[in-house]
């Protein structure tokens, strides 16, 4: 029988970072596709994958003319369900991770997105579902896994139970490579530290 080979798309942001920690994967995937903050994700993702000692690889493919929002520091489409937005990122980012993955041998990849994303189409139980049966259905056979859906991000933290030491240094800000504590990853970022305290 065939070994299981996991990856993860890891961003540096809380969510990733719980879903590493608790998966502890083969290999985990940084993508630069052209997003504002790019060097900093990579940065902590970096960090993060030496602390737990998992092979770390970084693809790089510009989209950044393709974008829409404060990810890309454009005005919004006006399509766009919130300021981040940005057109078919995640279908983007498990194609590039897949196309990686065919061939580094994986079996399984790995997301994290959590409750407060299904706003986003592509942040529902469906989308995942779709995109599995589209990665399964093609040669390599991959599987998209999102076991993180039903679990708001503080909740993660507490079910995984990811050190603070590994949390402190999450990025999730879209504008900056600094925190700007303004924009919707950042509040987002605020909120689960608060959400942590008071459990």
């Amino acid at each position: 029988m065939e070994s299981i080979k996991r990856a993860i798309l890891l961003s540096g942001g809380i969510d990733s970072i719980c879903l590493t920690y608790s998966l502890k994967p083969d290999i985990a995937y940084t993508i630069d596709y052209g997003q504002t903050v790019a060097e900093r994700e990579i940065y902590v993702s970096d960090f993060i994958c030496k602390q737990l000692g998992i092979k770390h690889k970084i693809i790089k493919v510009n989209c950044k003319s393709l974008g829409s929002g404060t990810l890309a520091n454009s005005e919004n489409i006006s399509l766009a369900p919130s300021e981040e937005w940005w057109p078919y990122r995640n279908q983007l980012l498990v194609t590039l991770a897949g196309m990686q993955g065919i061939k580094d041998g994986i079996s399984e990849l790995y997301l994290a997105s959590v409750k407060s994303d299904n706003f986003h189409k592509d942040g529902t139980k469906r989308f995942y579902e779709l995109l599995n049966n589209l990665l399964s259905f093609q040669e390599g056979n991959i599987k998209v896994l999102c076991p993180t859906l039903d679990y708001y991000s503080h909740e993660l933290v507490n079910k995984y139970n990811v050190p603070l030491n590994l949390l402190s240094i999450a990025h999730s800000c879209h504008i900056s490579s600094i925190a700007c504590g303004k924009c919707s990853g950042c509040i987002k970022q605020l909120k689960v530290r608060f959400e942590i305290n008071m459990e």
